[in-house]
């Protein structure tokens, strides 16, 4: 995007510098307080803040963290916070850090009140022993032959823990290999007015014609070879939701795609959607469609091992249609305690408002006064990666990505709240 300023006038220069990252992947959490820092404020004392810069190759220094402002005190004591050390000095231990002491003013003229300089090397010294540093300003130590400072400011704490990538966490994984167990669970009911419709009428999303996969079916393809090789032994157990089964035609809100209660494991996508395929010839879709009994399923498996060993995903397509709203949510908070992360893809042409509700990217999810302890559901209408121009490569490129969007993070969530470190990867 280019921007057209005044013909024939200089409208500034943008100085853009680029130094290479290093791999240090430390994040450090510090508090700071102050004592007696200079009255800046005419009806009040001062509204302190400090403004970290780090120092780059060339000399310069750029901004790397604010602290929020202490209104009213020549005394404040800063929230703790947390900053990569890459931000801080990009590893480089004894490079300068430079902090600044501003009193906060509202028109945004804030006053200098001092600086003062350190290091990363030094800062770190304050796990054992309290820092303090003289803030100093050099206008008033130049004018003033009695300056001493404009206060101090002393570092409470610093603690250093290293920043685990999902990667680290997968490779660890269950002993001697990666892996995300995946469970499959597919949204089949069906009352005679559900978007989905019947499987034998040629408007349905389960419809399978001679020439083409049917919705469903194609986000199930599309989608599970996405998300399998998270999975190491790529069986998945895979269940069918809002249907009458066979033999005594019950209807069932978690039945196995095989037809096997005792091993529902099928053997990779393709072996989910052979099972799938097969299962619309032997059962009649029914309604009520309820998520709750799959998800509580998936949540008793992830509850039997939190250790951080294993990490379990449930993918769940369905067109829209769901019947027990309140206990899927309540089932969702519950197991946002859990190792545990919910996909859900939408096919069809329906609006999808509740499942928008269930991802709880706006709203955190909570019910009967309980909030969710994580967001662990990822929604995706699949009909916004379907490329009518034909270019699929990049359609499912898209689609990879937004289907994996959230679950990296929710797993690191859940391991660093519990403090679980990854475990190192068995020998190839």
């Amino acid at each position: 995007c280019r921007h057209q300023g005044v013909p024939g006038k200089r409208c500034g220069t943008i100085l853009l510098l680029a130094e290479e990252l290093s791999n240090c992947r430390d994040i450090v959490t510090m508090q700071l307080c102050a004592n007696k820092l200079d009255k800046k404020d005419f009806f009040g004392k001062s509204d302190p803040f400090l403004v970290f810069y780090r120092s780059n190759e060339d000399g310069t220094f750029t901004i790397c963290h604010k602290t929020e402002v202490v209104k009213n005190t020549l005394n404040p004591v800063w929230q703790p916070f947390t900053i990569p050390v890459r931000a801080l000095c990009n590893g480089d231990y004894d490079r300068t850090v430079k902090i600044d002491v501003y009193d906060w003013d509202r028109d945004g003229s804030h006053d200098f009140i001092g600086e003062f300089a350190t290091s990363y090397r030094e800062l770190s010294r304050a796990q054992s022993q309290f820092t303090v540093y003289e803030v100093l300003n050099p206008r008033k130590k130049c004018k003033k032959k009695k300056y001493v400072n404009s206060g101090t400011v002393t570092l409470l704490s610093f603690s250093v823990e290293s920043e685990f990538t999902f990667v680290d966490y997968i490779r660890g994984g269950v002993p001697g290999v990666w892996g995300v167990p995946i469970t499959v669970g597919l949204a089949m009911g069906c009352d005679g007015h559900c978007a989905a419709g019947l499987p034998s009428q040629p408007t349905s999303l389960h419809y399978v014609s001679p020439y083409q996969l049917s919705a469903y079916a194609l986000a199930l393809k599309a989608v599970g070879e996405i998300i399998q090789d998270y999975d190491s032994d790529k069986l998945f157990p895979a269940y069918g939701f809002g249907a009458k089964v066979p033999p005594d035609g019950k209807i069932s809100h978690q039945f196995p795609l095989n037809n096997n209660a005792e091993n529902p494991s099928c053997a990779g996508i393709e072996g989910v959607l052979e099972s799938y395929l097969q299962s619309l010839r032997t059962v009649q879709l029914y309604g009520p469609t309820n998520f709750a009994p799959v998800i509580n399923q998936v949540a008793g498996t992830a509850a039997q091992v939190t250790d951080g060993s294993q990490y379990h995903v449930l993918l769940i397509i369905t067109d829209g249609v769901i019947s027990d709203m309140l206990q899927t949510k309540e089932a969702i908070v519950t197991a946002s305690s859990l190792p545990m992360s919910i996909i859900i893809v939408g096919v069809g042409p329906a609006e999808f408002e509740a499942m928008e509700e269930l991802d709880g990217d706006e709203v955190r999810l909570s019910s009967r006064g309980r909030y969710a302890e994580r967001d662990i559901v990822q929604f995706v209408p699949f009909r916004d990666y379907v490329d009518d121009s034909g270019n699929q490569v990049l359609s499912m490129a898209r689609l990879a990505k937004d289907v994996l969007a959230e679950i990296p993070e929710q797993l690191l969530s859940y391991m660093k709240t519990r403090d679980i470190k990854p475990r190192q990867a068995g020998p190839e």
